[in-house]
């Protein structure tokens, strides 16, 4: 008989149901955009919720593991709905990430296509505990031909031709869709990414048949030649960076992903746009998430390589800020995508910074920026039944801060502790060192 290996340890894994713990004397945030709840006790069995109570209605049997909050503040675990860990594929750099992110109060990411022969791997690592970070809901993408001869399509196909891959395939007229989205599907992705260079009514096909085959369908605003109105009303569940909504004004049609469409920045900055709020309602009517992307542009002004660079970067920021909280007050619901990750050396993920943008540059009210970081991000990624809020029957995805998020979003870095699928992360226990 051939030798079997033992089978890897799990460090980090969720407790095993019967393993039941009450956190007591908390000042709950549950993420529905409701107020604060002082006094509340989270009962959890394995990784699941059981019962979310004021303490004096708790039924705590005895010899359950009691955990006192001691007042403290808290929220469900934050989710980022825009990340990539493998463009191009580096594990050591890709688990620092995820490490980071789980001790930065992160229990889900949405990666939005990248190697997925790693991702799915990693996927694998974090939901059981190998490793520690959040969960991860993957995509596989879709674009035109002629998008891949992008250089990132090549770091993350090697071994194989990007565009003939499944989860990096070249769609066009001759595309056989019930077979593309099926081998879209046979990579275990949540959801099938709408790059570039397609039409509006290969949109609509694409996202038809994912639906039909039950996959989600995550896209740009903008896909080129399918402008933003035409993405939404296809019907994908999210469409990702703001700026790119702003396409919906261009004077021209728009081409090529790129060669982009010339919009007045100055303008929408000052006065909006009505066909922008056209727009936001058509988002509105559908249930269409705004994964906003908002303060990449701030993050990329940060780093610009040249005086040009920065410039168009803060022009970009700026229009961020306009177009997200205009979307937001005219009822789209927006969720906290990133696009980036803070340098290794800084011991906090890019999530807190978006929460930050949100609050000081869109003017979202701070109930509202934790709930577009929580259920909003669930909702993102199809998993609103299981996470998003803290409440009986969902995931034990949590966060523990000593200060409320409430009077500053500075305060996120206030974390004592995260707990997800009933695991708990010490905040002290991080180190910087170990990435």
């Amino acid at each position: 008989m051939a030798h079997v290996d033992e089978p890897a340890p799990t460090p980090y894994a969720p407790p095993e149901p019967g393993t039941v713990t009450a956190y007591r004397n908390a000042t709950l945030i549950d993420g529905t955009g409701g107020p604060a709840r002082p006094g509340t006790t989270i009962v959890v069995d394995g990784d699941v919720i059981i019962e979310v109570v004021p303490d004096e209605a708790a039924t705590v049997p005895d010899g359950v593991a009691t955990v006192d909050v001691g007042g403290a503040f808290v929220i469900p675990g934050l989710i980022d709905s825009h990340q990539h860990l493998a463009t191009p594929p580096n594990r050591p750099v890709a688990e620092a990430a995820l490490r980071r992110q789980v001790y930065g109060g992160v229990t889900a990411i949405r990666d939005m296509a990248d190697d997925l022969r790693q991702i799915a791997d990693l996927t694998r690592a974090t939901r059981i505990g190998e490793i520690p970070g959040p969960d991860i809901a993957y995509a596989s993408l879709m674009a035109g031909p002629t998008f891949f001869d992008d250089p990132r399509t090549w770091q993350v196909s090697q071994g194989g031709t990007p565009g003939h891959v499944p989860w990096m395939q070249a769609i066009d007229d001759e595309t056989d869709l019930p077979l593309a989205v099926a081998m879209a599907r046979g990579t275990h992705a949540t959801a099938i990414k709408v790059y570039a260079e397609l039409p509006g009514a290969t949109v609509a096909a694409i996202t038809a048949e994912a639906k039909r085959q039950g996959i989600g369908v995550w896209a740009h605003a903008a896909v080129f030649p399918a402008t933003p109105a035409q993405v939404v009303a296809s019907g994908v569940d999210a469409v990702s960076h703001v700026t790119l909504l702003a396409q919906e004004t261009a004077d021209e049609p728009l081409t090529s992903y790129k060669t982009k469409a010339p919009v007045d920045v100055e303008r929408l900055v000052r006065d909006g746009d009505q066909r922008l709020d056209a727009l936001y309602a058509l988002m509105r009517q559908r249930g269409t998430v705004l994964d906003a992307t908002g303060s990449m542009w701030t993050w990329m002004a940060e780093h610009a390589d040249d005086a040009e660079g920065k410039a168009r970067a803060l022009a970009n920021d700026a229009l961020s800020a306009k177009l997200t909280g205009d979307a937001f007050r005219a009822g789209v619901l927006v969720s906290t995508g990133t696009d980036y990750e803070t340098d290794p050396a800084h011991p906090l993920p890019s999530l807190h910074a978006e929460m930050a943008f949100l609050a000081d540059r869109c003017g979202i009210p701070a109930e509202e920026v934790i709930r577009c970081a929580t259920l909003v991000g669930a909702i993102s990624m199809g998993a609103q039944d299981v996470m998003g809020t803290v409440e009986a029957g969902k995931l034990a995805n949590f966060v523990v801060l000593a200060r409320d998020p409430r009077a500053d979003m500075a305060n996120l870095d206030s974390i004592e502790y995260t707990v997800k699928r009933g695991r708990r992360f010490d905040r002290g226990d991080f180190r910087k060192d170990e990435q």
